[in-house]
Protein backbone atom coordinates (compact mmCIF):
# COMPACT_ATOMS: atom_id res chain seq x y z
CA UNK A 1 0.00 0.00 0.00
CA UNK A 2 1.40 3.44 -1.16
CA UNK A 3 2.25 5.54 1.80
CA UNK A 4 4.13 8.99 2.44
CA UNK A 5 3.56 9.58 5.76
CA UNK A 6 3.41 7.27 8.64
CA UNK A 7 0.17 7.52 11.30
CA UNK A 8 2.93 9.78 13.45
CA UNK A 9 3.54 12.26 10.84
CA UNK A 10 6.78 11.39 9.73
CA UNK A 11 8.16 10.92 6.19
CA UNK A 12 8.58 7.21 5.19
CA UNK A 13 9.06 7.72 1.60
CA UNK A 14 10.31 9.98 -0.55
CA UNK A 15 9.01 13.86 0.05
CA UNK A 16 6.73 15.04 -2.48
CA UNK A 17 8.28 18.93 -1.97
CA UNK A 18 5.26 20.81 -2.04
CA UNK A 19 5.53 24.10 -1.21
CA UNK A 20 4.23 25.64 2.67
CA UNK A 21 1.87 27.76 1.15
CA UNK A 22 0.47 24.40 -1.35
CA UNK A 23 0.81 22.39 1.89
CA UNK A 24 -1.66 24.74 4.37
CA UNK A 25 -3.95 24.41 1.36
CA UNK A 26 -4.51 21.30 1.45
CA UNK A 27 -4.82 21.40 5.40
CA UNK A 28 -7.56 24.19 4.99
CA UNK A 29 -9.54 21.99 2.62
CA UNK A 30 -9.02 19.20 5.01
CA UNK A 31 -10.43 21.29 7.79
CA UNK A 32 -13.41 22.80 5.40
CA UNK A 33 -14.70 18.74 5.06
CA UNK A 34 -14.55 18.34 8.47
CA UNK A 35 -16.19 21.47 9.49
CA UNK A 36 -18.95 21.63 7.33
CA UNK A 37 -19.54 17.89 8.08
CA UNK A 38 -20.17 18.79 11.27
CA UNK A 39 -21.99 22.05 10.76
CA UNK A 40 -24.34 19.81 8.01
CA UNK A 41 -24.41 17.14 10.95
CA UNK A 42 -26.20 19.12 13.91
CA UNK A 43 -28.42 20.77 11.54
CA UNK A 44 -30.14 17.75 10.43
CA UNK A 45 -30.39 16.49 14.02
CA UNK A 46 -32.01 19.64 14.77
CA UNK A 47 -34.51 18.94 12.25
CA UNK A 48 -33.45 21.79 9.78
CA UNK A 49 -32.10 19.79 6.86
CA UNK A 50 -33.23 16.06 5.97
CA UNK A 51 -30.04 14.28 5.05
CA UNK A 52 -26.12 14.22 5.90
CA UNK A 53 -23.81 11.65 4.33
CA UNK A 54 -21.19 12.42 6.15
CA UNK A 55 -17.47 12.24 5.73
CA UNK A 56 -15.27 12.32 9.36
CA UNK A 57 -12.25 10.47 8.74
CA UNK A 58 -12.54 10.55 4.49
CA UNK A 59 -10.80 14.01 4.15
CA UNK A 60 -7.27 13.01 3.43
CA UNK A 61 -8.93 10.73 0.70
CA UNK A 62 -11.33 13.22 -0.83
CA UNK A 63 -9.12 16.20 -1.11
CA UNK A 64 -5.88 14.57 -1.62
CA UNK A 65 -6.86 13.19 -4.86
CA UNK A 66 -9.22 16.10 -6.18
CA UNK A 67 -6.43 18.13 -5.52
CA UNK A 68 -4.77 16.22 -8.34
CA UNK A 69 -7.45 17.23 -10.91
CA UNK A 70 -7.25 20.27 -13.39
CA UNK A 71 -9.86 22.64 -13.54
CA UNK A 72 -10.84 21.34 -17.17
CA UNK A 73 -11.08 17.57 -15.73
CA UNK A 74 -13.90 15.92 -14.22
CA UNK A 75 -15.19 14.61 -10.64
CA UNK A 76 -17.62 11.77 -10.84
CA UNK A 77 -19.40 12.23 -7.47
CA UNK A 78 -20.44 8.61 -5.46
CA UNK A 79 -21.85 10.15 -2.14
CA UNK A 80 -19.35 11.72 0.09
CA UNK A 81 -17.58 14.18 -2.38
CA UNK A 82 -18.99 17.49 -1.76
CA UNK A 83 -15.83 18.89 0.15
CA UNK A 84 -13.67 17.95 -2.52
CA UNK A 85 -16.47 19.92 -5.41
CA UNK A 86 -15.99 22.86 -2.37
CA UNK A 87 -12.51 22.84 -2.89
CA UNK A 88 -12.56 22.71 -6.84
CA UNK A 89 -15.10 26.14 -7.24
CA UNK A 90 -18.66 24.83 -5.48
CA UNK A 91 -19.87 28.26 -4.31
CA UNK A 92 -20.30 27.38 -0.42
CA UNK A 93 -23.82 29.14 -0.11
CA UNK A 94 -24.58 27.00 -2.96
CA UNK A 95 -24.08 24.03 -1.15
CA UNK A 96 -25.69 24.90 2.11
CA UNK A 97 -28.70 25.82 -0.68
CA UNK A 98 -28.76 22.76 -1.56
CA UNK A 99 -28.70 21.52 1.49
CA UNK A 100 -31.98 23.33 2.41
CA UNK A 101 -33.34 23.01 -1.16
CA UNK A 102 -34.19 26.67 -1.09
CA UNK A 103 -34.92 29.32 -3.77
CA UNK A 104 -31.14 28.98 -4.06
CA UNK A 105 -31.27 25.18 -4.84
CA UNK A 106 -29.51 25.16 -8.50
CA UNK A 107 -31.23 21.58 -8.77
CA UNK A 108 -35.06 23.51 -7.98
CA UNK A 109 -35.61 20.79 -5.07
CA UNK A 110 -35.40 18.20 -7.73
CA UNK A 111 -32.77 16.02 -5.70
CA UNK A 112 -32.69 15.15 -2.00
CA UNK A 113 -30.25 17.11 0.29
CA UNK A 114 -26.64 16.20 -0.23
CA UNK A 115 -26.48 15.61 -4.03
CA UNK A 116 -24.74 18.57 -5.12
CA UNK A 117 -24.11 19.46 -8.69
CA UNK A 118 -21.84 22.26 -10.51
CA UNK A 119 -21.73 23.06 -13.90
CA UNK A 120 -18.49 25.51 -13.45
CA UNK A 121 -16.32 22.98 -11.96
CA UNK A 122 -17.39 19.52 -14.13
CA UNK A 123 -19.21 18.13 -11.10
CA UNK A 124 -22.32 16.66 -12.21
CA UNK A 125 -25.35 15.83 -10.08
CA UNK A 126 -25.26 12.36 -8.34
CA UNK A 127 -27.83 9.65 -8.04
CA UNK A 128 -28.30 7.71 -4.65
CA UNK A 129 -28.31 4.07 -7.42
CA UNK A 130 -25.38 2.49 -6.33
CA UNK A 131 -22.68 2.58 -9.44
CA UNK A 132 -24.66 4.60 -12.07
CA UNK A 133 -22.14 7.16 -12.35
CA UNK A 134 -19.38 4.87 -13.14
CA UNK A 135 -20.41 4.37 -16.82
CA UNK A 136 -21.74 8.05 -17.11
CA UNK A 137 -18.53 8.59 -16.18
CA UNK A 138 -17.01 6.25 -18.95
CA UNK A 139 -19.38 7.37 -21.42
CA UNK A 140 -18.05 11.24 -20.82
CA UNK A 141 -14.64 9.94 -20.56
CA UNK A 142 -14.86 8.69 -24.87
CA UNK A 143 -16.42 11.75 -26.01
CA UNK A 144 -13.05 13.27 -24.16
CA UNK A 145 -11.08 11.19 -26.42
CA UNK A 146 -13.08 12.03 -29.60
CA UNK A 147 -13.11 15.19 -29.27
CA UNK A 148 -9.37 15.50 -29.00
CA UNK A 149 -9.56 17.19 -25.64
CA UNK A 150 -7.14 16.80 -22.91
CA UNK A 151 -9.62 16.18 -19.88
CA UNK A 152 -9.25 13.55 -17.45
CA UNK A 153 -12.52 12.11 -15.73
CA UNK A 154 -12.62 11.22 -11.94
CA UNK A 155 -14.82 8.80 -11.51
CA UNK A 156 -15.49 8.25 -7.31
CA UNK A 157 -16.98 5.35 -5.68
CA UNK A 158 -17.24 3.56 -2.46
CA UNK A 159 -16.11 -0.05 -1.80
CA UNK A 160 -20.15 -1.37 -2.21
CA UNK A 161 -19.98 -0.17 -5.77
CA UNK A 162 -17.33 -2.81 -6.68
CA UNK A 163 -20.26 -5.04 -6.76
CA UNK A 164 -22.77 -3.53 -9.01
CA UNK A 165 -23.09 -3.73 -12.30
CA UNK A 166 -22.06 -0.23 -13.09
CA UNK A 167 -18.75 -0.76 -11.87
CA UNK A 168 -18.17 -3.95 -14.27
CA UNK A 169 -19.64 -2.39 -17.40
CA UNK A 170 -17.85 0.83 -17.02
CA UNK A 171 -14.20 -1.00 -16.18
CA UNK A 172 -14.75 -3.28 -19.21
CA UNK A 173 -15.71 -0.15 -21.70
CA UNK A 174 -12.43 1.72 -20.39
CA UNK A 175 -9.96 -0.66 -20.82
CA UNK A 176 -11.45 -1.33 -24.38
CA UNK A 177 -11.36 2.39 -25.14
CA UNK A 178 -8.79 3.28 -23.56
CA UNK A 179 -10.39 6.29 -21.87
CA UNK A 180 -8.96 9.20 -20.00
CA UNK A 181 -10.55 8.39 -16.71
CA UNK A 182 -9.18 7.33 -13.02
CA UNK A 183 -11.34 5.24 -10.80
CA UNK A 184 -11.41 6.10 -7.21
CA UNK A 185 -12.45 3.55 -4.92
CA UNK A 186 -12.73 5.02 -1.66
CA UNK A 187 -12.76 2.14 0.74
CA UNK A 188 -13.92 2.96 3.93
CA UNK A 189 -14.42 -0.37 4.87
CA UNK A 190 -18.77 -0.67 5.38
CA UNK A 191 -20.98 -0.48 2.11
CA UNK A 192 -23.70 0.53 5.16
CA UNK A 193 -23.23 -2.26 7.15
CA UNK A 194 -21.36 -4.70 4.75
CA UNK A 195 -18.36 -4.82 5.63
CA UNK A 196 -15.16 -4.50 2.95
CA UNK A 197 -14.20 -8.08 3.52
CA UNK A 198 -17.59 -9.76 2.88
CA UNK A 199 -17.84 -7.79 -0.02
CA UNK A 200 -14.96 -9.54 -2.18
CA UNK A 201 -12.92 -12.42 -2.37
CA UNK A 202 -10.30 -10.45 -3.66
CA UNK A 203 -7.11 -9.71 -1.74
CA UNK A 204 -7.27 -5.89 -2.81
CA UNK A 205 -9.67 -4.33 -4.44
CA UNK A 206 -6.72 -3.26 -6.60
CA UNK A 207 -6.97 -6.51 -8.28
CA UNK A 208 -10.04 -5.78 -9.85
CA UNK A 209 -8.84 -3.94 -12.84
CA UNK A 210 -6.69 -6.88 -14.19
CA UNK A 211 -9.54 -8.67 -15.86
CA UNK A 212 -9.92 -5.39 -17.50
CA UNK A 213 -6.43 -4.22 -18.39
CA UNK A 214 -6.68 -1.25 -15.73
CA UNK A 215 -3.58 -0.88 -13.29
CA UNK A 216 -5.02 -1.19 -9.90
CA UNK A 217 -2.99 0.90 -7.09
CA UNK A 218 -3.65 0.33 -3.43
CA UNK A 219 -2.95 3.43 -1.09
CA UNK A 220 -3.34 4.57 2.56
CA UNK A 221 -6.38 6.68 2.21
CA UNK A 222 -5.83 8.62 5.77
CA UNK A 223 -2.26 9.95 4.28
CA UNK A 224 -3.10 13.12 1.74
CA UNK A 225 -0.03 13.34 0.20
CA UNK A 226 -0.20 9.34 -0.72
CA UNK A 227 -3.63 10.23 -2.09
CA UNK A 228 -2.33 13.63 -3.78
CA UNK A 229 0.78 11.63 -5.33
CA UNK A 230 -1.15 8.65 -6.50
CA UNK A 231 -4.07 10.18 -8.10
CA UNK A 232 -1.36 12.80 -10.16
CA UNK A 233 0.25 9.64 -11.52
CA UNK A 234 -2.69 8.50 -12.14
CA UNK A 235 -4.20 11.74 -14.02
CA UNK A 236 -1.04 12.33 -16.21
CA UNK A 237 -1.16 8.87 -17.62
CA UNK A 238 -4.97 9.67 -18.55
CA UNK A 239 -3.64 12.81 -19.97
CA UNK A 240 -0.79 11.57 -22.10
CA UNK A 241 -3.16 8.83 -23.80
CA UNK A 242 -1.96 5.94 -21.92
CA UNK A 243 -5.32 4.62 -20.23
CA UNK A 244 -7.37 4.46 -17.08
CA UNK A 245 -6.20 3.51 -14.00
CA UNK A 246 -7.85 1.94 -10.54
CA UNK A 247 -7.45 3.60 -7.37
CA UNK A 248 -8.39 2.14 -4.21
CA UNK A 249 -8.25 4.67 -1.22
CA UNK A 250 -8.12 3.19 2.49
CA UNK A 251 -10.25 4.71 4.52
CA UNK A 252 -12.64 4.95 7.22
CA UNK A 253 -15.69 6.44 7.96
CA UNK A 254 -15.79 7.33 11.39
CA UNK A 255 -19.44 7.84 11.44
CA UNK A 256 -22.82 6.22 10.19
CA UNK A 257 -23.22 5.51 6.31
CA UNK A 258 -25.62 8.82 6.68
CA UNK A 259 -27.56 10.73 9.03
CA UNK A 260 -29.76 8.12 9.44
CA UNK A 261 -27.77 5.27 10.19
CA UNK A 262 -26.89 4.03 13.25
CA UNK A 263 -23.52 2.24 12.90
CA UNK A 264 -22.97 1.07 16.44
CA UNK A 265 -26.10 -1.96 15.23
CA UNK A 266 -23.56 -3.59 13.37
CA UNK A 267 -19.54 -2.75 14.12
CA UNK A 268 -17.21 -2.93 16.66
CA UNK A 269 -16.23 0.07 19.13
CA UNK A 270 -12.75 -0.83 18.79
CA UNK A 271 -12.43 -1.23 15.44
CA UNK A 272 -13.61 2.30 15.61
CA UNK A 273 -11.10 3.39 18.31
CA UNK A 274 -8.40 1.67 16.40
CA UNK A 275 -8.86 3.92 13.06
CA UNK A 276 -9.28 7.50 15.30
CA UNK A 277 -5.65 6.75 16.15
CA UNK A 278 -5.36 6.82 12.26
CA UNK A 279 -6.72 10.33 12.02
CA UNK A 280 -5.77 11.72 8.65
CA UNK A 281 -5.88 15.96 9.30
CA UNK A 282 -4.36 14.66 12.93
CA UNK A 283 -1.44 12.94 11.11
CA UNK A 284 -0.98 15.61 8.56
CA UNK A 285 -1.00 18.68 11.27
CA UNK A 286 1.89 16.78 12.94
CA UNK A 287 3.48 17.30 9.77
CA UNK A 288 2.98 20.35 9.23
CA UNK A 289 4.10 21.00 12.61
CA UNK A 290 7.53 18.96 12.73
CA UNK A 291 7.86 21.36 9.24
CA UNK A 292 7.56 24.44 10.27
CA UNK A 293 4.79 25.50 8.27
CA UNK A 294 1.98 25.37 10.90
CA UNK A 295 2.27 26.76 14.46
CA UNK A 296 0.85 24.78 17.70
CA UNK A 297 -2.34 25.34 18.01
CA UNK A 298 -2.93 26.88 15.12
CA UNK A 299 -4.94 24.65 13.80
CA UNK A 300 -7.90 25.95 16.39
CA UNK A 301 -7.63 29.36 14.61
CA UNK A 302 -8.02 27.95 11.50
CA UNK A 303 -11.18 25.78 12.44
CA UNK A 304 -12.51 28.79 13.87
CA UNK A 305 -12.30 31.12 10.94
CA UNK A 306 -14.06 28.64 8.76
CA UNK A 307 -16.72 28.12 11.33
CA UNK A 308 -17.84 31.05 11.37
CA UNK A 309 -17.64 31.38 7.48
CA UNK A 310 -19.73 28.73 7.76
CA UNK A 311 -22.05 30.32 10.10
CA UNK A 312 -22.73 33.27 8.31
CA UNK A 313 -23.73 31.44 4.89
CA UNK A 314 -25.75 28.70 7.01
CA UNK A 315 -27.79 32.04 8.27
CA UNK A 316 -28.13 33.67 5.23
CA UNK A 317 -29.61 30.07 3.78
CA UNK A 318 -32.33 29.34 6.55
CA UNK A 319 -33.50 32.94 5.50
CA UNK A 320 -34.00 32.01 1.97
CA UNK A 321 -37.89 31.83 0.72
CA UNK A 322 -38.56 28.35 -0.32
CA UNK A 323 -38.32 26.96 -4.15
CA UNK A 324 -41.54 28.67 -6.33
CA UNK A 325 -43.95 26.39 -6.79
CA UNK A 326 -44.17 26.94 -10.24
CA UNK A 327 -40.55 24.92 -10.31
CA UNK A 328 -42.91 21.72 -10.52
CA UNK A 329 -43.80 22.47 -14.58
CA UNK A 330 -40.33 24.23 -15.56
CA UNK A 331 -37.28 23.12 -17.66
CA UNK A 332 -38.88 20.03 -19.80
CA UNK A 333 -40.33 21.93 -22.22
CA UNK A 334 -39.07 25.39 -24.01
CA UNK A 335 -43.03 26.69 -22.76
CA UNK A 336 -45.13 25.31 -20.20
CA UNK A 337 -47.66 23.30 -22.41
CA UNK A 338 -51.30 22.94 -21.68
CA UNK A 339 -51.95 20.01 -19.85
CA UNK A 340 -49.54 21.05 -16.98
CA UNK A 341 -50.64 24.61 -16.78
CA UNK A 342 -54.07 23.10 -16.39
CA UNK A 343 -52.46 20.58 -13.77
CA UNK A 344 -50.04 23.45 -12.00
CA UNK A 345 -53.44 25.77 -11.59
CA UNK A 346 -55.47 23.14 -9.54
CA UNK A 347 -52.71 22.24 -7.69
CA UNK A 348 -52.24 26.26 -6.59
CA UNK A 349 -55.83 26.14 -6.56
CA UNK A 350 -55.51 23.12 -3.61
CA UNK A 351 -53.11 24.62 -1.73
CA UNK A 352 -55.01 27.72 -1.34
CA UNK A 353 -57.80 26.14 0.50
CA UNK A 354 -55.81 23.46 2.54
CA UNK A 355 -52.30 25.56 2.99
CA UNK A 356 -48.81 24.55 2.59
CA UNK A 357 -47.31 21.34 2.91
CA UNK A 358 -45.40 20.62 6.43
CA UNK A 359 -42.79 18.62 7.14
CA UNK A 360 -44.21 15.45 8.03
CA UNK A 361 -42.46 12.99 10.94
CA UNK A 362 -41.86 10.17 9.20
CA UNK A 363 -38.25 7.81 9.18
CA UNK A 364 -36.13 9.23 5.86
CA UNK A 365 -34.60 6.80 4.03
CA UNK A 366 -30.86 5.87 4.33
Amino acid sequence: MERVLATDGTLVAEDPALSPERLRELLEHMLRVRCVDERMLKLQRAGRVGFVGTAKGLEATLIGSAAALGGRDWLWSGLREGGAALMRGLPLAEYVAQMYCNANDTAKGRQMCNHFQHKGSHYPSWSSCIGTQIPHGVGAAFATKQRGEDAVHGIYFGDGATSSNGFHSGMNFAGVWNVPAVFVCVDNGWAISVPSSAQTASESYADKGVAYGVPGTEVDGNDVLACLGAMGAAVERARAGEGPSLLVLRTYRMLGHSSSDDPSKYRDDAEVSAWAARDPIERFERFLVARGVLAEGERASLEAELLAEIDAVIHEQEAAPPMPLKTLVEDVYAEVPRHLRRQYNAFIAVAERHGEAQPGDGAFPL
